[in-house]
């Protein structure tokens, strides 16, 4: 085996327990989202993905 590879899988367990408790919390404190601040995200996403719709009917 190679020890570099076990050595980064160590490294990633490590900090994926160490952070998930901060991650709970955050989560868990966060402000939540109304229907004005979805839609504000989903017009850019819809803009994006209609310019990418468009870019690929032109090929």
């Amino acid at each position: 085996m190679d020890w570099l590879k076990i050595g980064s899988a160590l490294l990633l367990g490590t900090m994926v327990i160490l952070v998930w408790p901060q991650a709970m919390k955050m989560l868990k404190e966060s402000p939540k989202g109304s229907s004005d601040d979805w839609k504000g995200a989903l017009l850019p996403i819809a803009l994006v993905v209609g310019f990418v719709l468009l870019l690929m009917a032109m090929v």
